[in-house]
């Protein structure tokens, strides 16, 4: 392993910040979701219904009000021992309407008062520049990143961030799991699309436009300052073909490229051979500017930043039809051979090394694990304890997996656990889906005091973060 592998945690600001108007923020994609119980999943896939819906209760208004709470959350990390602190910057909070002409001094100070604070305990801050959170004014005046207009935006908010914090903050990612934009287009894009329009035309063109996006931004933060790391993230986890049928392994080859596409051009600098034909099946006419290709040829990223939770299954044969596991955005067959959460997501810790050598072999620049974990029901005894032996188990499992891909050879820069303290689902809305090593005390309706309390895990990770850099 390097000697400057990176130990610690990730969150996400529209996840974990709260204060949803404070300070002059604008409204954000996640402000008008309700949690899965007041209609979650409608709102997700059929925005147009929650820009004019009252759903009543939105768990990111307040949060884990870490907006407000971050020295005590960070102080608690610093115990663990983390070395990287991964969240992200809300461009609502920068930009409350996206297209702004100048930018809110509250909301950078609040950013400069976090990464302060890092810096004060020697964590070094890993920061998305949008997950999930283009300004929901720029949804409502310019359809989202369908509009390439969303370009020039874009790049004057990161021309900000990389001039106010690019001495602070080493690592940047541009956009969060860029695929998911073909899932949950709200999320990843911003979007809207109605029934009667061509999604996976409206999608890519919008992707393309994130991908020119993304390069101009690597390119403006090297001209600032050369010593900034920009990295791409793909939410990753290998297809693996549902048997030795021919069939099913050319589903997965399938279901694998179009993971691949959008991290193909961030790494290597041009859209892969197979692009023009799946457009040409979807029906898809990629609209591109004169310099488009050679942007991106010019810009690629330093490293691949990736969420892992587990593999996925393809196969076209007929008697495995509706066996489906369906954990979040990414519907895949049921793996007879792997265990599964509450929440449909199956375990594999064997595929982790699998995707980190596939990843390795494809691109052959630095690898980072952004997000892992369990997403579990804790129990809080009588004693204010939390034995979370299940994720202790989960994590060991899949942090051995990780040595052995290092093992292998895979060049990997550091190791981020997801929702190190306990958060708002962003699939479900939910705080009883918890992650954390920090027990935060809020229930689904909202109700709680949000006291911090310690699981079993965090003496775990602290112990085994101490062992491994010793």
């Amino acid at each position: 392993m390097r000697k400057d592998f990176l130990w610690g945690g990730a969150m996400a600001a529209n996840q974990c910040e709260g204060a949803y108007l404070e300070d002059g923020k604008g409204l954000s994609p996640m402000d008008i979701l309700p949690s899965v119980q007041y209609g979650r999943k409608e709102a997700m896939y059929h925005p147009e219904i929650a820009l004019e819906k009252d759903y009543g209760y939105y768990p990111s208004h307040q949060s884990i009000d870490f907006y407000h709470r971050y020295k005590e959350d960070l102080a608690l990390l610093a115990e663990m021992g983390f070395q990287a602190f991964r969240t992200s910057i809300s461009w609502a909070r920068i930009f409350p309407n996206g297209d702004d002409p100048f930018p809110n001094e509250a909301g950078l100070a609040f950013y400069d008062h976090l990464f302060d604070e890092c810096r004060k305990y020697g964590m070094e801050p890993v920061v998305t520049i949008c997950h999930f959170d283009t300004p929901l004014a720029l949804t409502r005046k310019y359809g989202g990143w369908s509009d390439r207009r969303l370009i020039e935006f874009y790049l004057n908010y990161c021309e900000v961030l990389f001039k106010r914090y690019g001495d602070k903050v080493k690592y940047w990612i541009t956009f969060n799991e860029i695929n998911m934009i073909t899932h949950i287009p709200f999320f990843g894009g911003g979007m809207v699309i109605k029934d009667q329009e061509n999604p996976d035309q409206i999608v890519h063109q919008a992707a393309h436009h994130q991908l020119v996006a993304s390069a101009l931004a690597t390119k403006l933060a090297k001209g600032i300052n050369p010593e900034i790391q920009m990295g791409c993230m793909l939410a990753a986890g290998s297809f693996y073909p549902y048997s030795c049928n021919p069939k099913d392994v050319w589903a997965a080859v399938e279901k694998n490229q179009e993971v691949y596409l959008f991290i193909d051009v961030q790494a290597r600098g041009k859209y892969p051979s197979y692009a023009k034909k799946m457009w040409t099946e979807k029906n898809i006419e990629l609209q591109m500017e004169a310099e488009d290709e050679e942007i991106l040829r010019q810009n690629t990223v330093d490293y691949l930043a990736f969420s892992y939770y587990s593999t996925r299954l393809a196969g076209v044969s007929p008697e495995i039809s509706g066996r489906v596991a369906d954990g979040n955005a990414i519907t895949t067959l049921r793996n007879p051979h792997l265990g599964i959460t509450p929440w449909g997501r199956q375990i594999d810790p064997l595929g982790l090394r699998t995707t980190m050598n596939e990843l390795y072999d494809r691109y052959q620049i630095p690898l980072f694990v952004v997000e892992n974990g369990l997403g579990a029901e804790d129990v809080l005894e009588e004693d204010g304890s939390i034995a979370d032996d299940y994720r202790i188990e989960y994590m060991e499992q899949h942090i051995e997996a990780m040595k052995e891909a290092i093992n292998d050879g895979v060049d990997c820069l550091g190791y981020l656990s997801w929702g190190c303290i306990d958060l708002v689902s962003a699939g479900t809305g939910e705080m009883e889906k918890r992650y954390g090593f920090i027990y935060v005390d809020k229930d689904n309706e909202g109700n709680g005091t949000l006291e911090r309390k310690k699981k079993k895990s965090f003496y775990w990770y602290k112990d085994f973060i101490k062992r491994n850099i010793e």
